[in-house]
């Protein structure tokens, strides 16, 4: 079965039915020559011991899909790339909120990229994808979905754009909606407001809805039954039991701004209840426990506009900040919130340690700023070793990095390879924001000259019915018990980045709207206490920081600088310490960590670059000596033939009255095509 439909000016085709048809479900969406493969499959029987969907998401990319062999020495995929784990992130957060309370099946969506075209990216066609191929499986599932890209270019929206107009925009955002509401937004801007945000919202919704129509079409036509699963519920007289016993403790709790004094008291409470219970309904229980604690929350805050730690909804922690607490680094800085904290860094490096991607679109480029965010164990109070980053930690460090990179100046102005690092030694909601802070901070730290400071909060909800609270800097148990976690980072001028997940089947425009503005106003108040910790960034870099100077030549003089063979910039390299980068447009970068040497190599590619003028007399040195002869090397780099003819006086062999390394006047008579120099001697007086 195909179908099409249309976002904007581009018909997508969906099919299904054809390929991997011993998958539970299984779609190809097609836009363009980007094709993707989703399917949808589903265990037989619960997981045991989980109270959660175990929903795992793999998305995969190949070469060969976009007429590549993988580079390395190896030739075939291995782990999946930072790229992939973000698409899979992407695909994973708004259908996991859409399976139905107690489904605890285990189930894998897995989208593989069949072909990929030079003009549109597949991750939101993984999005519908997915959707569909839960929509017409036997998984239950309380969709559908669709997924849209929405950009800002030239000042226009555009619907899934091509990657062209993509690098033109000023916002550029992915969202999921179903009919009723906008489910997960993700993605970065420059500086943009919040009113431009809520209308690409709206723009983003509205286009998906042909794409929603179709799938509850081909549901209907060839969905498949859906399957049962068993009630997590308990029967009333333990219900009221557990009420009865735990209600007051956990009420205690809320009371307590300790993270882990908080959990201790709720953990007591609910292990006397699981010990004068039967052990078949401790997991029942102890599902409802946590249950019963959100609803305890919620109901809380709704009544009082008071929250777990005793603050109003718009109230933000206290915030510490120290700035350089170590030498060593470039730039430091660590940013205290509440109970959440970020130790962040900023190493400036030299155009060799840029890091190299390959993507679909731009083959191989090098990415000068990166970010990379970590959460050792022991932020969260766990007794775990400290592994290799997960797929959490990468998309954390995206969202932080996407919220800095649009301050980060031009390699023109600033040449430096810039990595930022931060280390979660605290967490109790909002780390990837407190990151933002910490980021900002140590860049400022380093010397980076950033225009702004940038900073972030992440904004939760609670909601029952038609009434709503919206919260500023949500902890983290009001993020586990509550409905959104909606981080938006930026600066005094606008938005740089946000990215929303939500546990309830959707937010409206108001709640969004009510979000983004509270969201404003605690920005601001956290950039006003970061500029009174650094006001602007410091005039010069660290003294442990590589020294980058840079320069401009002729472009089609690069291959003279660098010599045959690369010989110069070797030379410069080993005898001098000095490394020579030349880029795109002529422009070379020098670094080193002796001023006077990057001085001394700048020199010489000046003289390697100027031409020889003719009429004009130079002083020049014998480098070799012929009969006929010699060779003078009139600027570094640049020798010419001083013919015996042209020896004032005249004589018949030169080996007679030369040496290498004689000193002597001689005046440019021609220039041929390939730069070679005729020569004739001047007379010394």
């Amino acid at each position: 079965m195909k179908r099409s439909f249309r976002i904007a000016n581009s018909t997508i085709e969906v099919e299904v039915g054809q390929l991997a048809k011993l998958a539970d479900g299984s779609v190809v969406v097609k836009q363009g020559d980007t094709a993707v493969l989703v399917t949808a499959v589903v265990s037989q029987e619960p997981s045991s011991g989980v109270d959660f969907v175990p929903l795992t998401v793999d998305y995969r990319e190949q070469s060969s899909s976009w007429g590549k062999i993988p580079g390395g020495f190896v030739k075939r995929e291995g782990k999946p790339t930072d790229r992939e784990v973000l698409v899979s992130r992407l695909i994973d957060r708004p259908i996991r909120p859409l399976f139905p309370e107690g489904f605890f099946n285990e189930v894998v969506i897995t989208a593989l990229l069949l072909s990929a075209d030079d003009k549109f990216d597949p991750d939101v066609l993984c999005i519908t994808g997915a959707s569909l191929a839960l929509e017409i499986s036997k998984i239950p599932f309380e969709g559908p979905v669709a997924g849209v890209r929405v950009c800002q270019v030239d000042g226009q929206f555009v619907a899934n754009p091509t990657y062209q107009e993509r690098q033109r925009a000023t916002l550029d955002m992915v969202i999921a909606a179903s009919f009723d509401s906008i489910i997960m937004v993700e993605g970065g801007s420059k500086e943009v407001s919040e009113e431009t945000l809520l209308s690409a919202l709206s723009f983003g919704h509205e286009a998906v809805r042909e794409c929603l129509e179709v799938q509850k079409e081909i549901s209907r036509e060839i969905g498949a039954q859906k399957m049962t699963f068993e009630s997590i519920e308990l029967d009333r007289e333990i219900q009221e039991r557990l009420i009865n016993s735990c209600e007051s403790a956990i009420l205690e709790s809320m009371q307590i701004s300790d993270k882990k004094e908080r959990k201790a008291v709720a953990a007591n409470a609910l292990k006397a209840f699981l010990d004068s219970i039967d052990q078949s309904l401790h997991f029942k229980a102890t599902y409802q426990f946590k249950k019963l604690s959100s609803q305890l929350m919620r109901q809380q805050i709704l009544k009082t506009r008071k929250r777990i730690d005793g603050r109003s909804p718009e109230e933000i922690r206290p915030i510490e900040i120290k700035i350089h607490p170590f030498e060593r680094p470039h730039g430091s800085a660590i940013f205290t919130r509440g109970q959440t904290q970020a130790f962040a860094t900023a190493t400036l490096g030299s155009p060799e340690e840029a890091q190299m991607v390959e993507s679909i679109h731009e083959g191989e480029t090098a990415k000068r700023f990166m970010l990379h965010y970590n959460f050792p164990p022991f932020s969260s109070g766990e007794a775990k070793p400290w592994g290799p980053p997960r797929r959490r930690e990468i998309g954390h460090g995206a969202l932080a990095e996407r919220a800095l990179e649009p301050l980060i100046p031009p390699e023109s102005e600033f040449p430096y390879i810039i990595r930022v690092v931060s280390n979660i030694l605290e967490s109790n909601g909002s780390t990837s924001m407190a990151t933002v802070c910490a980021g900002s901070l140590a860049l400022f730290d380093a010397g980076v000259p950033l225009k702004r400071h940038v900073a972030g909060i992440a904004m939760g909800l609670i909601i029952q019915g038609d009434d709503f609270v919206v919260l500023s800097d949500i902890l983290g148990d009001e993020d586990q018990l509550g409905d959104m976690d909606f981080k938006v980072a930026g600066t005094e001028v606008g938005i740089t980045s946000f990215q929303m997940d939500i546990k309830v089947k959707g937010v409206t425009k108001e709640i969004l709207k009510r979000a983004l503005m509270q969201a404003r106003d605690g920005r601001l108040h956290i950039i006003e206490l970061m500029k009174a910790a650094i006001s602007k960034p410091r005039e010069q870099v660290s003294q442990y920081a590589p020294i980058i100077e840079q320069m401009i030549i002729p472009e089609d003089k690069a291959t003279v600088v660098i010599g045959p063979g690369g010989k110069n910039v070797k030379d410069f390299r080993d005898r001098l310490g000095v490394s020579v980068w030349i880029h795109e447009g002529g422009r070379v970068t020098l670094t080193s960590t002796n001023r006077e040497a990057i001085s001394k190599v700048r020199s010489i590619i000046e003289s390697l670059t100027l031409d020889l003028e003719i009429g004009k007399i130079y002083v020049g040195k014998v480098t070799r000596v012929e009969p006929y002869g010699v060779f003078v090397e009139v600027l570094p780099g640049k020798v010419g033939l001083l013919h015996i003819s042209k020896i004032d006086g005249g004589i018949k062999d030169a080996r007679g009255r030369f040496n290498v390394g004689d000193e002597l006047p001689v005046r440019v008579i021609e220039v041929d095509d390939q730069g070679r120099a005729k020569l004739a001697g001047v007379a010394q007086r």
